[in-house]
Formats: C-alpha cells, structure tokens, sequence
C-alpha cells in the first residue's frame, strides 16, 4: 500500500487531533505550547512514549533548543520519527533451504486470520509461493473463514477436523510443504486469552512439533495485537512470550482506531518490532511500517 493509502487509513486518528495540533501550531507561550502538546500526545495513545516526550520538550524549550512555541509540533514529529523503527527489510527473510515458518499467535478478536491471509497476498506479490496451515481448530468458521481466503488468493490450504489436535495439523502441513517445496508455510492458531495456560501450553507444543520437522522452525512468530488495547500490549507480549519466541508485531484495526498512536508506542512497551500494520478488510490494506511514512499520515504535515 502507498503512504497515500495510509494517510486515507489513518484519517480517523489524525481528525482527532487536528484541534490539538492547531492549537500547538497557534501557540505563542511555553505553557500554552505545553499543554497542547500533552493532549496531543495523550489523545494519540502514546502512553509512556508520550510522557518521556513531553518532559524532553520542555526542557528543549527552556534551553531555547526550540526557538519558537508554534515550532515544538515539528519538532515532536521529528522526536516520533527518530524514537521508532522501520520494520526490518528483508521483512520476513528465507531460510538458506526448504520452507520458512510463520506462526500466527493473538487474542480472540484481534484480526490474526486476516492479518494471515494480507501477509500471504504480499508474499505472493513479492514472487513467493505459500501454503497455508489451518490449526484453528476451536473457533467456529475459522478454518471456513481461512479456506476463502486461500481460495481468493490461490494458495494450498492444509486442514483437519473439527478439534482435531493442531500439531497435528501442523505436522502435516510442514510435511506437505517439504515434499512440494514450498518457500514459506503460514501457520493459522486458535485465539486464545493470554492468561489461558492451556492453549498457551499447546502453542508451545506446537511450535516444539514443527521444530523436529523442519530446523530451527518456527523462523518467524509474529503477534498479532490490535490497535486499540493500548498499554494492555505488554501483558499479551509478556504471556505470550512464555509459549513461543516472538519477533515482531503485527498491528491491526488501526482503520478503526481514533488513537492511532499505538503503533509508535508499542515498540518501545514491547521491545519487538512492528512489522505490518492493518488499515482495512481488503487483502492489500496491510503496510510495512515506515516511521516517517506512519508519523506524517497521523499528524499531517505538523
């Protein structure tokens, strides 16, 4: 998707701030610019990040290092660019030989199954092949709802029964994707709360079968968080750390968000990167997260 599509993405998040950053913009006094840099950042969502930003603003401005009152949005802007990373590029790199894994792990309800099928539509447009493995096996419709979605976009789906154990579907479709060499196999998982230790238990039990099959597999584990639970991200990282190792982010619903400040304060509550981010229902309404890219779409030209 082009920084134009982000910007119609996140039109939502950045109306709601559009009377903070005018008054920020207007300010002709330090305190006034103080405070409407505080409900700015706080109106974004930026929790922590927010708070060690306004305390560095004014005493950029007491320093005289901001010249101007009206000159702390640009500043802050540049501040949010320069505190957040770009995803990393390659963004989900190869293994040296046979299939690279990416599991999907995420809450009920935070868009991991679609997030699965946008990553497979990149993949796919990056010349990849993909085959994807339907190990949801508790929520009704997951593996229907998946099934669609590989069917509209022409990739291999590998499916079981109905409670069937999801290693076991998994071991097969790591088999599957060994015997016709397939370059990435996409694992779907059942959304779980981060504080159920049994499914917890039984991510961890399938990560440890697809392991034996396939070396140092899975390559990639990838959560899936939506945008809109604010600090309550480092809580599902932390659980969900203790069943797998994660290493990146996957942000969903910011369509839907009228925050949107979530996808720059996630890094730092979290310590993963967030590689993609979901701004819509199509299978192209997922972006590779670009600080730069998202912090102009969220502010405007500040």
């Amino acid at each position: 998707m082009s920084p134009s599509g982000l910007f119609s993405g996140l039109a939502r998040a950045r109306n709601r701030l559009n009377d903070a950053l005018r008054r920020l913009s207007q300010s002709q006094t330090r305190a006034d610019a103080l405070e409407a840099a505080e409900e700015l950042l706080w109106t974004a969502d930026l929790g922590t990040l927010g708070a060690e930003i306004l305390q560095k603003a004014e005493t950029e401005l007491k320093n005289g290092n901001i010249e101007k009152p009206e000159h702390l949005a640009q500043w802050i802007k540049k501040t949010l660019i320069s505190n957040t990373k770009d995803a990393p590029s390659p963004l989900l790199p190869r293994t040296a030989s046979g299939p690279t894994v990416v599991l999907f792990a995420g809450v009920n309800g935070s868009g991991k199954t679609t997030s699965l099928a946008k990553i497979v539509f990149l993949l796919q447009s990056q010349g990849h092949s993909c085959l994807v493995a339907a190990a949801d096996t508790f929520r009704a419709g997951a593996v229907e709802q998946l099934t669609q979605w590989c069917n509209r976009l022409g990739a291999p789906i590998v499916t079981g029964n109905p409670k069937e154990d999801p290693a076991s579907i998994a071991h097969k479709a790591a088999t599957h994707a060994q015997e016709i060499d397939i370059d990435y196999l996409l694992i779907d998982t059942a959304g779980r709360l981060q504080n159920s230790n049994n499914l917890m238990d039984e991510l961890a039990k399938l990560a440890r079968v697809i392991e034996k099959q396939i070396p140092q597999a899975p390559h990639h584990s990838l959560l899936t968080l939506d945008a809109t639970i604010g600090q309550n991200a480092l809580s599902q990282v932390r659980e969900f750390s203790e069943a797998l190792p994660l290493t990146g982010i996957v942000l969903t619903k910011l369509d839907g968000s009228t925050k949107g400040g979530a996808a720059l304060a996630v890094h730092q509550i979290t310590n993963l990167p967030v590689l993609l981010v979901g701004i819509g229902e199509k299978e192209a309404d997922m972006v590779t997260f670009n600080a730069e890219n998202f912090v102009t779409a969220l502010l405007g030209e500040a």
